[in-house]
């Protein structure tokens, strides 16, 4: 092999994804800081990389410009000049990054024959199928529900938590049924849905609690044989969607039974609350025909325009939760306005993108250039390979395309430069990492 291509971004510097002058193997090393990598050792498949198609992103891309609309979504989808994505997220009806609270059926309609998803044909649906025109692959979306209707809760309410009564059970496993089929009529396939976003949570906004135990029953009694029942056992099912803290003892308490555990394809995780990366790798030793998903995360507090911080904590997460059997990665919003939202409750955000709706003007994130150095250059397809440093600040996981060609992430969340050798195969490249910046190594 040889060294193809070096891309870097660095923090105050004008490199984002700049290609710098490439490193040459060498029989020996000239630094103790070695990244061990061995590309005949294999792990996980990935499946790609996406972002969420909340109303928010539509609605801000609604008013900026046609032109800039169109610049942002190829800057996303496009696999030359973006990011490549080839996965998405859609919430079933509202979530907090909506305009408000919303369902598809009236109330108290327990047999569904009003359901219709009219709300999203104005702007969610017009930007999957826009993004959808810029990517290479037929987009994978994920579909997730943030609240039954409030007439089938204990709460009534779709905010502030609440539980799914028993009697709405049925009623609430045909609702997904019927969002797959309504989306499939605008030509859209759901890939997969998770069982409920956050489950371990009480929100201000929409919301609905399940233990452990309660998931894996309305699998298994309900969700599960509706999907069956109504063909759709090629959808994928992601159980937890929730943090990283509790995901081994929510993973037990479903998968540990085989009567839900054989309806569901894979755990799915966000990264609030901790960077437990070591807990998602416990999943995968427990439960190693399951796959592993990340499903959500963004920067709180509202928008972090030109802050670095931002970037290293997707590439810190992404590196940790890779090397811990983690498949491929789905951002939150793809797109917010200036002030981080919109956002019914005003739980503002930061995102990749940012667009200033009043200057008609966008921002890309250092997170935006992060998630880069990973999505353009592992496609779909690649395993993991073989990769450890135990080097203070760095960050590295490696990667095998289809087409042979080995894809070497390296992060320098540091202060200083750090001297590295990469041991590859036997042979080294010996590299520079300045500080607080990301580098990917392509070899052929």
């Amino acid at each position: 092999m040889k060294v193809e291509k070096v891309i870097r971004t660095a923090k105050d510097t004008n490199e984002k994804w700049e290609e710098i002058d490439r490193f040459n193997f060498s029989t020996e090393s000239i630094s103790p800081n070695q990244i061990e990598i061995d590309s005949g050792k294999t792990f996980q498949k990935m499946i790609g990389f996406g972002g969420a198609f909340t109303e928010a992103a539509a609605v801000t891309l609604s008013k900026i410009s046609k032109d800039l609309r169109s610049e942002v979504i190829k800057r996303y989808f496009d696999g030359e000049s973006g990011l490549g994505y080839n996965m998405g997220r859609v919430a079933i009806h509202s979530c907090d990054f909506a305009l408000g609270n919303y369902t598809y059926v009236d109330e108290n309609d327990e047999n569904l024959t009003s359901f219709d998803i009219e709300h999203d044909r104005d702007l969610i649906i017009p930007l999957i199928k826009d993004s959808q025109s810029q990517s290479e692959y037929k987009l994978k979306l994920l579909a997730s529900p943030w609240s039954p209707p409030a007439w089938m809760k204990s709460n009534n309410e779709m905010n502030n938590g609440g539980k799914l009564l028993d009697k709405y059970q049925d009623s609430w496993a045909k609702y997904y049924t019927r969002f797959i089929d309504a989306y499939k009529e605008e030509g859209i396939d759901i890939w997969g849905i998770s069982v409920q976003n956050e489950p371990a949570a009480v929100q201000v906004w929409d919301s609905c609690l399940y233990t452990g135990e309660e998931e894996r029953d309305f699998i298994k009694n309900h969700l599960g044989p509706a999907l069956v029942e109504s063909g759709k056992e090629h959808v994928k099912l992601l159980i937890w969607d929730h943090n990283r803290d509790i995901i081994v003892d929510r993973a037990k308490a479903v998968l540990q039974d085989p009567d839900a555990a054989k309806y569901v394809w894979g755990t799915g995780f966000h990264w609030y609350m901790s960077e437990d990366f070591e807990n998602v790798g416990k999943v995968h030793q427990l439960f190693p025909e399951k796959h592993l998903l990340f499903t959500e995360g963004c920067q709180e507090g509202g928008c972090k325009v030109g802050e670095w911080f931002t970037g290293e904590r997707y590439g810190r997460n992404m590196i940790g939760d890779f090397n811990n059997w983690c498949e491929g990665y789905l951002d939150w919003n793809l797109v917010l306005d200036e002030t981080g939202g919109p956002n019914h409750v005003q739980n503002l955000c930061d995102a990749p993108v940012i667009a200033d709706t009043g200057n008609n003007t966008v921002f890309y994130n250092s997170s935006y250039y992060y998630i880069g150095h990973f999505s353009r250059y592992i496609k779909p397809g690649a395993y993991r390979v073989f990769s450890k440093s135990d080097i203070e600040h760095i960050h590295s996981a490696s990667f095998k395309n289809e087409d042979g060609s080995l894809v070497i992430v390296v992060m320098n969340e540091g202060d200083s430069d750090i001297d590295i050798s990469l041991s590859c195969n036997g042979d080294f490249i010996n590299i520079k990492t300045i500080s607080h910046s990301i580098m990917t190594v392509i070899l052929k």
